[in-house]
């Protein structure tokens, strides 16, 4: 090969492949070596050769790392859960068959917390992944082995999803950029659900012009979901060196349970915005501290329905019982792992008779108002600044054991979630030597706007991750 693709972004190598200058197949073999090298546990298969990915795509041949829950025909996808060992789907998601025809081939199923529920990557039923900036400690999750394989350079660029913060939080513990899209600007066909009015795909890239390209392939309308939507505007590659004129209201720094480290990061990055000519002005969410609390009753209800499909009759793991009901019982108690079955559980009593709208017809509530203080700021803003996750990366087993604590680290998330917003994490730097995200969110399909003033502030920050070579 003419160039070292460990030294170039994947835009880059795309770029390159297209010219001529490195040859795909090549570029294939160098990833899938490094895919099968990884030892954080990112992985739960990698493929042995490129799957006929279209050739001449905008996305030149360069493989992508897929989070477990995406189907993809003939290939392993468990959603990182034992109740679907063994399962090969007999369909592709969308997602992945449009990077395929945009030409990016799988490189590998990635490691993820089971069913997409965690902040941490340690609830897989595969076992957990380590942060690749201090094995000691979390990814981040749900999508943390896509996130750990896009920083240490097993991977070029990945797919996740984002439920709650599952792309952002990951992304900011491992110091890349990851972006969640409008509700519905991606299709979920195929993805393996677990809060359908949540869920959502998006990438996990080095750069941000990388989180532009996937995405770009990513969206559009699909006849296969129904909650799909035609963006209005697509996605252009971001070229803004400066932020004149942009509003930016800033939300969260006083908030309790933000490290001060990271607080005087996201104060700084605040002060980039404002040196590359943004407006800067505080911006009032009045419900946005509740969100968690509606997220809790509204994700595990939405997952007790999803994952009713699991019980042992059509597909995945079976435990052999002497009766109907035993098989069912034994079944998802050795298939699912300890959160879902809290989670199904919390979801089940919030949807029971006589609880229904206590919990979660006032969860409903508070999301709407959630929408309504959205929609009223950003007739003063263009977008919205936050920290990504209120402390560092944490260590492996410290939160295990308290649930509550767990939960509050997507509390700078959650909310953009509810509200079906558009929000990327681009790294902001170091806080105990570990990696810090920045927030930035807009309205409804404002995805290129967003990209615009993250590409400025990436060049301004000059934020560099952990070495690949």
């Amino acid at each position: 090969m003419s160039a070292d693709p460990a030294l170039l972004d994947a835009s880059s190598t795309a770029a390159a492949v297209r010219g001529g200058r490195l040859d795909r197949g090549e570029v294939f073999e160098f990833w899938r070596e490094r895919a099968a090298s990884d030892d954080l546990g990112s992985y739960l298969w990698v493929a042995d050769g490129p799957d006929g990915a279209a050739g001449d795509g905008p996305l030149g041949g360069v493989p992508v790392a897929v989070k477990d829950l995406f189907c993809v025909e003939g290939v392993p996808s468990t959603s990182a859960s034992r109740i679907l060992d063994g399962y090969r789907p007999p369909y592709t998601s969308t997602a992945v068959s449009r990077l395929r025809s945009a030409g990016a081939p799988v490189l590998g199923k990635t490691n993820q917390d089971e069913f997409a529920m965690g902040s941490s990557t340690e609830n897989s039923g595969y076992g957990p992944v380590r942060n690749p900036w201090d094995t000691e400690r979390v990814p981040g999750g749900s999508s943390g082995g896509s996130a750990a394989a896009v920083a240490a350079g097993t991977a070029p660029w990945a797919i996740g999803t984002d439920t709650g913060g599952s792309i952002r939080q990951p992304a900011s513990l491992c110091g890349i950029v990851g972006m969640k899209p409008t509700y519905g600007a991606v299709s979920r066909h195929g993805m393996i659900a677990f809060a359908s009015s949540l869920d959502q795909c998006g990438p996990l890239t080095r750069t941000v012009t990388d989180a532009a390209l996937l995405m770009s392939a990513l969206v559009g309308h699909d006849p296969l979901d129904s909650t799909s939507l035609e963006h209005p505007e697509g996605i252009r590659l971001p070229t803004a060196e400066r932020l004149d004129g942009l509003r930016v209201g800033v939300w969260g720094l006083e908030e309790e349970g933000l490290a001060p480290g990271v607080a005087d990061l996201v104060r700084q990055a605040i002060g980039s915005i404002e040196s590359l000519g943004g407006a800067v002005s505080e911006v009032d969410l009045p419900h946005a501290s509740h969100g968690i609390s509606a997220y809790y009753v509204i994700a595990p209800a939405e997952a007790s329905a999803n994952l009713a499909r699991y019980d042992g009759v059509r597909y995945g793991l079976r435990s052999e019982q002497s009766d109907l009901l035993s098989m069912y019982e034994q079944t998802r108690h050795d298939g699912f792992g300890e959160e879902v079955r809290r989670r199904i559980m919390i979801g089940t009593y919030a949807l029971s008779s006589g609880y229904y709208e206590a919990y979660y017809g006032t969860a409903q509530k508070v999301r709407t108002r959630i929408v309504e203080d959205f929609r009223t700021a950003f007739a003063d803003v263009d977008l919205v600044v936050t920290p990504v996750s209120p402390t560092v990366a944490f260590r492996l087993g410290e939160r295990t054991a308290d649930p509550l604590s767990m939960y509050l680290s997507d509390y700078y998330t959650v909310p953009f979630s509810l509200a079906g917003l558009p929000a990327i994490s681009i790294p902001c730097g170091l806080s105990e030597g570990l990696p810090v995200g920045l927030q930035l969110a807009g309205p409804p399909f404002s995805e290129s706007r967003i990209l615009d003033a993250a590409h400025a502030l990436e060049a301004e920050l000059g934020f560099e991750g952990l070495p690949r070579s």
